[in-house]
């Protein structure tokens, strides 16, 4: 069993420069992959607005999705749909295709989180499904991580991209003073950032979900 992910563009269509952004994803794609290597197949461009890729543990792929969420400039965003379950390698004349029960869970997830977004919860933006097959404690797991996401996107939805930024680099191990320096403002400007951005409770609310299912 391995975690599969699929990350959608949100309003696509509304980009002005399509090409520009989707250079800016892989940029930053490639960035948070280097800085926080968690995915077995990082994240990749598949067909249209869509990027594909693998995680061995739900905790790694929740980390990652959120790492990413952080690290993108204003005005480009993803929905993420989060699959547990097998994949599995599928020979073609062309290239090898990736298929199974994992891809077709977070097919299911991504849908979940744009109906999500066009309803009650406009915030939303990623989502949980665990393949048919999975034990109790996975859907218990699932049922818990679904309920931590929708609080941690509606935290960083409303985040501002300096905010973001601090509390990248804090899941990073970087000291307040450092990030001070690196923003260009002092100690106590950064400390009352956290704060009062909520970016103090989404690092809180991560280790508490890595240790609840440790």
């Amino acid at each position: 069993m391995v975690v599969a992910v699929i990350a959608d563009i949100v309003g696509s269509r509304r980009l002005r420069d399509r090409a520009g952004a989707q250079r800016m994803l892989d940029e930053t794609i490639a960035r948070v992959e280097r800085e926080h290597p968690l995915a077995d197949q990082p994240l990749r461009p598949t067909v249209g607005d869509e990027q594909q890729g693998v995680y061995r543990t739900l905790d790694d792929a929740v980390t990652g999705v959120l790492l990413l969420q952080l690290a993108l400039p204003e005005g480009i965003e993803f929905r993420y749909g989060i699959g547990v379950g097998d994949v599995r390698a599928i020979e073609s004349a062309h290239r090898e295709l990736s298929d199974g029960p994992g891809w077709w869970a977070a097919r299911e997830a991504v849908e979940t989180v744009h109906a999500r977004q066009e309803r009650a919860v406009p915030t939303a933006r990623s989502w949980i499904v665990a393949a048919p097959g999975q034990d109790e404690v996975m859907d218990s797991e699932v049922s818990m991580g679904n309920a931590y996401l929708l609080a941690r996107d509606a935290i960083v939805v409303r985040m501002t991209e300096r905010e973001r930024r601090l509390a990248y680099g804090r899941i990073g191990g970087l000291s307040q003073t450092a990030l001070a320096e690196q923003e260009g403002i002092t100690q106590p400007a950064v400390s009352k950032a956290l704060r009062s951005s909520g970016a103090a409770a989404l690092l809180d609310g991560l280790a508490l979900f890595a240790e609840e299912r440790a």
